[in-house]
């Protein structure tokens, strides 16, 4: 078993505080802009702070730490040649209010970025201004309304899978459409007789994301372009699942309008602690001319900044995106080269041979079509039933193995879900321990499971009183 390091520390301000006073009477400081008080701020001595915050990071779990498996979330492993190249001084010491000429070589990444986004995904322009998949959404459902009113269209119908992602009907509220959601038939796909019953001269957009959450890739997905565009409205893909048919197949191929891509899933940027991402938002040319403004073109040898859209539905954020993420992905993409294959075909394959091990154990159910993508569903009903173990029993017990635990509950639509997607960065060693992990605990007494985890520096919370009595400053303790 493993053993998280476990801590006794307090807050910072709980910690033994300097004698010293913090000085608010600096002479640099204008006497206008001086505090009549000190900040209400710890008064720490430099070596306490680091101590305090490295001995937090001892009790986190990382991608450094072990296996992250993450359904739809492509945790993977971030090269730090790329961490090392977004952290050069030409990039961090440039500000975004100088001149277009003083900042060249960092609009030249942008575009030829934008230049392999564009061969991967089949699309034909892209802009980097999004912060992360979700503003991506948004803006796409922006794009989707200013495509239809400007051809005097009054769509306001949003259509969705049982399977999508939950941001995807929440950025078409936002957005100002009504969402309509339908059901997947019986091979975890989606059902061409229920979309065909809700289109209508209403429909907006179509949004899917190819493979599924199921992890099932939609082989039917020229028939549904074909129905959506019949029916005179647009096919929007969700990205978050692009990792599974990196240069074997294109959104664009398969007919899509729109696309917003994950740099920080795809293509190996970490996710941040609630930032920063990318949600990079691709389209086909009947859209070019709505994209956010300004948009980076090369003209001779220069690249200039273009605010000439006749159509733009504005900036959604303030410059250009989060350019740090978008040269981490710019390096991670010319490293790959024409490898980026393999990145597909490794993280299908890992996928498989950990879904067919743990088939093979009969402690789990797998719904829907056999064969799957980048990841997989499961179902612990049969656990449940039989010892009365949950799937977040499961997924708490996991901790005490050292592992982090994958996404539960989600679609929905399989009950007591457990979706892992180990992603192509795992070795064998390491989908063999998480599968024995997952096998052990079926095996385990039914009351250590339920308690777990126990070797956690926090062990076990009651997450009903957590969600109705949150805490969500050190100020609230």
């Amino acid at each position: 078993m493993y053993r998280f390091a476990s801590f006794d520390e307090p807050l910072l301000n709980k910690l033994p505080q300097r004698k010293t006073k913090i000085s608010t009477q600096s002479p640099h400081i204008p006497e206008k802009l001086r505090r009549s008080s000190p900040p209400k701020i710890p008064n720490l001595e430099e070596q306490q702070v680091v101590r305090h915050f490295f001995r937090l990071s001892q009790m986190n779990y990382g991608i450094e730490n072990g296996t992250y498996p993450l359904g739809s979330c492509t945790m993977k492993y971030n090269p730090k040649v790329c961490e090392d190249v977004a952290g050069w001084r030409e990039f961090t010491d440039i500000h975004p209010y100088q001149d277009e000429s003083t900042f060249q070589g960092t609009l030249q990444i942008l575009y030829e970025l934008e230049e392999l986004l564009k061969k991967i995904t089949g699309m034909d322009a892209f802009t980097f201004q999004p912060s992360a998949g979700a503003h991506g959404e948004f803006l796409g459902m922006l794009l989707v309304r200013a495509y239809h009113e400007l051809r005097g269209e009054d769509r306001n119908e949003i259509i969705i899978p049982d399977t999508a992602h939950g941001t995807n009907p929440a950025s078409a509220k936002m957005a100002g459409f009504e969402v309509i959601e339908i059901p997947s038939n019986s091979e975890g796909t989606v059902d061409l007789e229920a979309l065909e019953k809700v289109l209508s001269d209403r429909t907006a957009a179509f949004m899917l994301t190819n493979p599924n959450t199921l992890g099932i890739f939609e082989d039917r997905i020229l028939d549904i372009e074909r129905m959506v565009h019949n029916a005179g409205a647009l096919l929007y893909y969700d990205g978050a699942n692009l990792n599974a048919i990196l240069g074997i197949a294109r959104p664009g191929d398969m007919g899509f309008d729109i696309v917003h891509l994950n740099l920080h899933k795809t293509f190996a940027t970490p996710h941040g602690g609630g930032g920063p991402g990318s949600g990079p938002v691709g389209v086909k040319k009947l859209l070019e001319d709505f994209l956010p403004v300004p948009r980076i073109r090369k003209k001779g040898d220069r690249y200039i900044l273009d605010y000439d859209l006749p159509h733009t539905v504005g900036k959604i954020r303030d410059f250009y995106g989060n350019i740090e993420v978008c040269i981490k992905a710019y390096v991670y993409l010319l490293m790959m080269g024409r490898r980026i294959r393999d990145v597909a075909e490794i993280s299908v394959l890992n996928s498989n041979y950990m879904k067919e091990k743990l088939k093979r154990s009969g402690f789990f159910d797998f719904p829907h079509r056999d064969l799957k993508k980048h990841e997989f569903v499961m179902s612990c009903q049969r656990l449940k039933e039989e010892k009365g173990l949950r799937a977040l029993d499961i997924a708490k017990r996991l901790l005490d193995y050292g592992l982090y635990p994958p996404t539960i509950y989600f679609p929905l639509i399989v009950k007591e879900a457990i979706m892992i997607e180990p992603t192509e960065t795992e070795t064998k060693e390491d989908l063999d321990r998480y599968v024995d992990a997952l096998i052990s605990i079926a095996e385990e007494d039914p009351d250590i499971v339920r308690s777990s985890p126990t070797k956690t520096p926090v062990k076990r919370i009651d997450e009903a009183y957590a969600v109705r009595n949150e805490i969500l400053t050190w100020k609230d303790i």
